[in-house]
């Protein structure tokens, strides 16, 4: 089958691997991804890191950054060349993107599909109003990332074929447990982007409480964002600066090399009113590392984590503190919580289950006709 998938997440290197296990199922797949993305945490340069069996085709968008509007002036020729069965639209239905995508998809006669992490049931003005109720009237299939997301499309009036599939998994191979031993003072660990939406202040004044408390610890920070100065300046208001360091942002592909050092990792995410998280691809890296996770009970975290960590409540830094101090004191509970979580990413997030399950509802849709 002849599928052509248009993902701007696909600049990220590690996500790649999907793609290969898609192709290694036989399908005959072309992918269109931007030379870079840059949007408001900072700017995601194209890796070129898994490209075996598919076909990368590198367009550049108009509106590079912008969710809603962008897109990208090649892809109609594209799509019309290539003449594919299927047409992939990884894009949410109410953006720009995705109408022109599926327009082009239907004028070839291809079925399609689209993506969505949403899990916020809210109005968008028009003209996006207008463009998603149209996208799901006329695509032949909605692909959902949580159960949340699905419920979300249903509440919006979807009532075409619809599958709960988690877009990114891991490969088992890169990130597995290799941390034999525990540091002598506990890393904390934190791995995102900084901005409001994360959490980090949240860490950060549960740092300060563990300090208070005379509990040993280092604070990692990894990732980037426009909140870096505010944190480095909360950090050292709360007297803390020296225990906690920030490093930036890490290649997707050098990940793997970072969960070792850690003794923990912390997703303190904060529902806001337009966003709350929608799955948390650190967490199963991390799972799948060995390393015990302690997550707020923002959108999908809990279900990503299910019982294979500690979920504490959003933006309550006390009761952070307390879960962070617990397995600090419990090396058994974190040896557990290190067995159930790779446990849990080898059945559920693996690059080769997600792409097993997305190639069969291609197969599904190529029967339709």
């Amino acid at each position: 089958m002849r599928v052509l998938m248009i993902s701007k997440a696909c600049v990220v290197g590690i996500y790649q691997r999907k793609l290969e296990e898609i192709a290694r199922l036989g399908v005959d797949l072309t992918v269109v991804v931007p030379p870079l993305w840059a949007d408001r945490s900072g700017t995601l340069t194209l890796e070129r890191v898994y490209l075996e069996g598919y076909r990368m085709v590198v367009l550049p968008p108009r509106f590079n950054g912008n969710f809603h509007l962008h897109f990208y002036p090649g892809l109609g020729r594209l799509i019309h060349d290539t003449e594919p069965e299927i047409v992939h639209i990884d894009e949410e239905p109410y953006n720009l993107v995705t109408w022109l995508a599926l327009w082009r998809a239907q004028k070839v006669g291809a079925k399609s599909l689209f993506f969505s992490w949403q899990n916020i049931l809210r109005p968008y003005p028009p003209p996006f109003s207008w463009g998603e109720s149209w996208t799901l009237q006329h695509a032949d299939y909605a692909l959902m990332g949580t159960e949340s997301a699905a419920n979300v499309f249903r509440a919006k009036g979807y009532r075409g074929s619809l599958s709960v599939i988690p877009q990114f998994g891991i490969d088992p191979d890169l990130f597995q447990p290799k941390n034999q031993h525990h540091n002598q003072i506990p890393v904390i660990g934190f791995i995102g982007r900084l901005v409001p939406e994360k959490g980090a202040e949240v860490l950060l004044r549960a740092a300060a409480l563990l300090r208070q408390r005379g509990v040993p610890f280092r604070l990692q920070i990894v990732g980037q964002g426009p909140r870096r100065t505010a944190l480095e300046m909360l950090a050292l208001k709360e007297g803390i600066g020296s225990q906690v360091e920030f490093t930036g942002q890490v290649p997707s592909t050098h990940m793997n090399e970072v969960y070792p050092g850690l003794d923990m990792l912390i997703i303190p995410s904060l529902t806001l009113p337009t966003w709350k998280e929608q799955f948390g691809r650190v967490i199963v890296e991390a799972m799948a590392s060995g390393i015990p996770v302690i997550g707020s009970n923002s959108g999908a975290i809990p279900d990503v984590i299910g019982e294979a960590g500690v979920i504490v409540p959003e933006g309550d830094e006390k009761a952070l503190a307390e879960a962070i101090q617990a397995l600090i004191n419990d090396p058994q509970r974190r040896a557990t919580l290190s067995q159930v979580g790779r446990a849990r990413v080898l059945n559920h997030f693996t690059h080769a289950s997600v792409a097993a399950a997305t190639v069969k509802v291609y197969e599904e849709i190529l029967t339709w006709r």
